[in-house]
């Protein structure tokens, strides 16, 4: 009996893309399958997602289907058209845009002799080389683990051989294939138990942050949207901002000040795409809950897109999925201000039209996330909606209570604070303005 293959998420489990491999990018346009983006669009993304891996776009075309295949998805002239414009093109990888089933990814792989890859296979690898913290990797192997393991009998056929049953491990003519999915099986089911434990601890840090401290402000959008650069604009820091589709997955957090705000916490989240693979909303629902504990959301959407709007409507369909939107024009539990981004990217007449329309509503800001153009009003919104409801308190307390009059300073805006003799001792006679929320939070010190 031949020595056992131990898998490992290190072996790189897809195995299907190599840094600076020329690739020819087809995005199938289906007849009656809706999409949010039309089929240029679609390729367009296909694009980008292979850019960001570093995948060389060798050539990349719209290819009609009227009828899918279920051995190939393509039609068979369709399918050796492929081939030729591979030869043509140089190209040793061909990126589809779309699901193939294991069978169609094989057999486009026996007839064209090159690679094949999915747009979730290739999500999946963006997600990989991007996932920077031990949460992430998590989320990315679990995802990984889940894609691959319909795909073993494409991937590994040398493990259709039987192996000896013998002990508890496997029964008798247990095939190797078996026995790697039961494996892929126990691993999925130890990382499910870590992210769980991840998701409990994200909740009780929300509990703790809803407690006390400070108001949550989560960055939303599409991705490249240029939520990454507005956070570094925000907050000074200098996240990873790059014009790359997911230049950002694992949530970063830091605290900005705003004028009636003493700090707030800024969330930068990973952005959002459509079709995006179910493995990996399941996946990354740990991540994308930090949004749910928000006091505010900023949805930046990059104005200069032809899909802006499609873009909106598949990022609200996602924050419906977690209950914080009713649907596209629906109310929301938490309030969302659109930051209407990259308006330095537009002409003249469309950066006028754009600008007018948001004036004339108090929950958009139109902003260059690059120059800092309208950041000070976006900014001076989150404030008005932070600090909405807020009062003017007049508070006495011993100068003795150190720990709440820090608190008020920190959490309160603090119009006037002098230290004079009381009947029991010196007291702080304060002027503070809070917030309803802040108000409570003060009390139950």
């Amino acid at each position: 009996m031949g020595r056992r293959r131990r898998l490992s998420f290190d072996d790189n489990l897809l195995g299907e893309v190599s840094r600076g491999a020329r690739a020819l990018v087809v995005c199938p346009d289906i007849r009656g399958q809706q999409h949010d983006l039309d089929a240029e669009a679609r390729l367009a993304e296909a694009c980008g997602l292979a850019l960001a891996i570093g995948i060389v776009v060798a050539e990349s075309v719209v290819l009609p289907v009227r009828q899918v295949r279920p051995g190939t998805l393509f039609g068979a002239g369709q399918v050796e058209n492929i081939g030729v414009a591979c030869e043509q093109h140089e190209a040793e990888l061909v990126v589809v845009d779309g699901a193939l089933s294991p069978i169609q990814q094989r057999n486009l792989e026996e007839t064209l002799g090159r690679k094949v890859i999915d747009r979730t296979g290739l999500i999946l690898e963006i997600f990989g080389e991007r996932a920077a913290t031990a949460e992430g990797r998590l989320q990315v192997e679990l995802a990984h683990l889940d894609y691959q393991q319909s795909r073993l009998v494409r991937s590994w056929t040398h493990l259709e051989r039987q192996r000896g049953g013998f002990g508890f491990l496997g029964g008798p003519g247990e095939t190797q294939i078996e026995a790697d999915r039961r494996m892929i099986r126990q691993r999925m089911g130890r990382l499910r138990k870590e992210l769980e434990q991840v998701r409990k601890t994200r909740a009780l840090h929300r509990e703790r942050r809803g407690r006390a401290p400070w108001p949550v402000i989560a960055l939303v959008g599409y991705t490249n949207a240029g939520k990454s650069t507005l956070f570094n604009r925000l907050t000074g820091e200098d996240v990873m901002a790059e014009d790359l589709l997911f230049a950002t997955l694992d949530p970063t957090m830091r605290a900005i000040r705003l004028p009636g705000v003493e700090k707030a916490i800024l969330s930068d989240t990973v952005g959002f795409i459509s079709d995006l693979p179910t493995q990996l909303v399941a996946a990354f629902r740990a991540t994308l809950e930090e949004v749910t504990g928000a006091d505010v959301i900023v949805h930046v959407r990059d104005m200069a897109s032809d899909s802006a709007g499609a873009q909106k409507a598949q990022v609200l369909q996602v924050l419906a999925e977690l209950g914080i939107v009713e649907g596209e024009d629906g109310g929301s539990a938490i309030p969302i201000v659109e930051a209407w981004n990259k308006i330095d990217l537009l002409a003249a007449e469309a950066r006028g039209e754009l600008l007018a329309t948001a004036s004339g509503d108090a929950d958009i800001a139109a902003i260059s996330a690059e120059t800092g153009e309208g950041v000070e009003a976006l900014l001076d919104r989150l404030d008005a909606i932070l600090t909405a409801g807020a009062k003017v308190h007049e508070i006495v307390l011993p100068s003795s209570e150190g720990q709440k009059i820090a608190w008020l300073h920190a959490h309160g805006q603090v119009l006037d604070d002098h230290a004079e003799a009381g009947d029991n001792g010196p007291i702080h006679r304060m002027t503070v303005r809070l917030t309803p929320k802040e108000l409570g939070r003060f009390e139950s010190l």
